[in-house]
């Protein structure tokens, strides 16, 4: 997905709708606080900024992470659908 930011309200409309907080991200994978952190130590999630008690991910790649979940359950967990 494409952005024009051109002003300060364009801005705060993207990072509103495209940056996500850890828990935001732990609601939306529907995974723990542990299983994030091990997503980011293992490279599987890069957040974008860390704080000093949070981290901001793009939505983008925490969709991509969702889809591939879903895949990886389908081949190995095909009975729980």
């Amino acid at each position: 997905m494409e952005y024009n930011i051109q002003n300060k309200d364009d801005f705060k409309k993207y990072v509103k709708n495209e940056v996500l907080t850890s828990s935001e991200v732990i609601e939306e994978l529907q995974i723990s606080r542990q299983a994030l952190n091990s997503l980011v130590k293992r490279g599987k999630l890069v957040p974008i900024k860390e704080l000093s008690r949070d981290r901001l991910f793009l939505r983008e790649d925490i969709e991509n992470r969702k889809a591939s979940a879903q895949e990886l359950n389908k081949k190995y967990r095909p009975y729980e659908e």
